[in-house]
Formats: C-alpha cells, structure tokens, sequence
C-alpha cells in the first residue's frame, strides 16, 4: 500500500483479515491481509473517528465521532442511520457505551431529542437504527432528574435485565427491567473489540 510521506498517519486498525489505514486529509483504505484486495472511502465520505468498536458477529464496525455513532461494513459502506442516538459526551467517551452479546443493540448516555438540560439512556437497534427505548426522568421527579445529569459511566445487566449509571457525584443508580431493553432472545455469545483509541420509567440508587 503506497502511503504519503509527508501526511501524519490517523489510524491503523486491524479487524481479523481487515486492515484499516488512514492518513490525514487522505481516504480510508480497507485492505484484505490474505488478498490484498483494497477498497477506497473517500475522506469526504469516512471523517477521522475517535474510537471504534469492532462487532465480529456481523462483520461490521462502529465509528464514533463527536456525539455521532456510524455503522460500517467492509466494502466502505454506511449500513445505519440511527433515529435517536445523539451521543451526550463530545469526547465520543466509550465509559457511556453498552454493546450487548449479540451486538444487535447499542445502549448509550444521549442527548435528548428536545433539548433538554438532562441526557436520557437511548437503546438503539444496530442493525436498522431504530429507537427500542429511552430512560428519561419524570416529570417533576428530582431524584431521577439529579441520576440522569451527568452520567460518566453505563452498563448493562444482561442476565438480570437492568441498566446501571453512574455520574459525577460518585452515585450509582439502577434502572429496573420495566425501563431497560428487552432480554437477549438467544444466550450471549461473541464478544465487541475496541478500538485503540480508546421509554420513560423509574429508577432507584
């Protein structure tokens, strides 16, 4: 792969036979290892992400940039366009990111949807982009208000159905199985890689 000299080298990312390269201001090349097979994104097409999350069960990958999460596949394309998942932290923070074992749903710490003062816990479908649920506080409810300000870390229960967020007072709240997502529909089973770089319902802390 001829590369630029002159250009600082953004990334280089390996997802079993895949090798990703990218240098600034340059195309993302994806190239088969074994073939040596390559395919082109143009950089107006592929932005430099902060992080990424390999899912080796579908054969895809997610790129977070500022508050915005893409999905991609290995020919270069962007297969989803999530409905509600607006990313709260522009640091594209992974702390606030839940992948579950069949990585068909991303649970994530969000902006809402109306601007208000306080994120949610959106569940999205990674596969179509749908939105399956959000977390967000009652009406009038100050202790769910002060549990979902400022959440720095997420993570979801998958046997016990239940989602637990932690926040900057040092608090760690669970959310119960009427709000959190529904079950996995078959045992766990793969596993999410990181990258190098590295509705409404109650709730009790």
């Amino acid at each position: 792969h001829q590369l630029h000299r002159s250009k600082k080298m953004d990334f280089i990312e390996q997802f079993n036979e895949k090798l990703l390269v990218k240098q600034e201001h340059e195309s993302l090349h994806i190239i088969d290892i074994r073939t040596g097979e390559r395919t082109e994104v143009a950089s107006s097409h592929f932005l430099t992400p902060s992080a990424f999350i390999f899912l080796y069960e579908n054969q895809l990958f997610l790129t977070f940039r500022q508050r915005n999460v893409s999905v991609w596949n290995f020919r270069g394309e962007k297969v989803t366009t999530f409905e509600d998942h607006t990313l709260w932290h522009p640091d594209s923070n992974t702390n606030n990111i839940y992948i579950t074992s069949q990585q068909d749903l991303i649970i994530s710490y969000c902006q809402q949807a109306d601007g208000e003062a306080v994120g949610s816990i959106n569940v999205s479908s990674i596969l179509d982009g749908s939105c399956l649920a959000r977390i967000r506080p009652k009406a009038g409810d100050a202790e769910q208000l002060l549990a979902l300000e400022d959440v720095t870390a997420l993570f979801y229960n998958e046997d016990r159905n239940e989602i637990y967020t932690g926040n900057k007072d040092g608090k760690v709240h669970i959310w119960s199985n009427e709000t959190a997502p529904p079950r996995p529909r078959a045992p766990p089973k793969g596993k999410a890689a990181m990258g190098a770089q590295r509705g409404e319902g109650s709730g009790s802390s």
